[in-house]
């Protein structure tokens, strides 16, 4: 008996040895990373948050020495790839790309498998997506005003295509600040939502401007205004939602994340690489065509950012009484 206590004991001092060992080790940036990384992004490949992970990613690969991994795990507002990456080791060697519905998915879900602000850590913010209110070019509605009125006098007539819990609080937003009732028609991706506008299945949408600059440069689509405080530069001629009149300032972004407890020198080696990334000039000229602004900020000013975006949208949603079921 006390040959296997003695036994049981040493193995508990090994375990203990070990388990140090390793935290040290993660602990210590120029240690890391010694394998791959595998970024988690939660919706198909293709689409504005994978590209920006693409970007990111190439460059990451190339200054940490090792290779930089995108798995692509779509499915329910990107719950599920959020869960995976929230129960994941804290060594940095699993992280997330997460958009703006870790802020809004905690608003809309009655009930979801992890905690936006426990269970993960917000390195840095990646890029923000400037959003674009557009109708059908063969609409006789030509302003947020004409807008307005339009669905004020036809209620029932008056909807809007959107693709995810995201633009749908952003719309939702919009209809409280204006009172102009619109009802949402949901649509899988952006690009559907986006030609649902162009084919004249639904009156408006507000959709993020790499599915939908395209289409209103090449005539596919009016745009009557964007959402972001400022006027986009490949539309200098289309007004804010201020602006126009809507007191409406909405900017959707992309960011990376790690499960909680990450050493806070990996956060911070992390965090300092993004930063330098976001400003290399190859970075911004890939990205800006598209409609998304590169931003690498602190990991602590990217967490109040999502804080305050958590109670914004919160606001927003039981204003609207928007719920959706799982």
């Amino acid at each position: 008996m006390k040959v296997v206590r003695r036994r049981f004991c040493l193995a508990l001092v090994a375990v203990a040895a070990t388990a140090c060992q390793s935290a040290f080790a993660q602990e210590d940036p120029a240690k890391y990373p010694a394998k791959p990384i595998h970024i988690i992004v939660g919706f198909t490949a293709g689409g504005g948050n994978d590209i920006i992970a693409r970007v990111y990613v190439q460059k990451l690969s190339e200054s940490l020495g090792q290779p930089v991994i995108i798995e692509n795990k779509p499915g329910g507002g990107a719950i599920v790839a959020t869960e995976y990456v929230a129960k994941s080791a804290p060594d940095g060697y699993t992280l997330l790309v997460g958009a703006s519905g870790m802020a809004i998915n905690p608003a809309v879900y009655a009930k979801l498998p992890y905690d936006s602000v426990r269970d993960f850590v917000a390195i840095s913010e990646l890029a923000s997506f400037p959003l674009i209110l557009i109708v059908n070019p063969s609409s006789p509605i030509k302003s947020v005003s004409e807008l307005v009125a339009y669905a004020k006098a036809n209620p029932d007539k008056t909807n809007y295509s959107s693709s995810s819990a995201s633009f749908q609080l952003v719309t939702e937003l919009f209809k409280q600040k204006t009172g102009a009732p619109m009802q949402v028609i949901p649509y899988k991706g952006a690009n559907d939502s986006v030609l649902a506008v162009i084919s004249g299945q639904v009156t408006a949408t507000i959709a993020d401007a790499g599915p939908a600059l395209s289409q209103v440069l090449g005539g596919q689509a009016r745009a009557l205004a964007v959402a972001s405080p400022r006027r986009m530069e490949e539309l200098p001629d289309i007004p804010t939602l201020k602006e126009a009149g809507a007191d409406v300032d909405a900017v959707l972004w992309s960011g990376l994340f790690a499960p909680k407890d990450t050493p806070p020198a990996i956060v911070r080696k992390l965090e300092n690489e993004i930063i330098r990334i976001a400003r290399l000039p190859d970075v911004v000229a890939r990205l800006k065509p598209l409609g998304i602004l590169p931003v690498g900020n602190s990991s602590e000013e990217f967490t109040r950012i999502l804080a305050a975006d958590i109670a914004r949208w919160g606001e927003v949603a039981k204003a609207g009484n928007i719920k959706i079921a799982q």
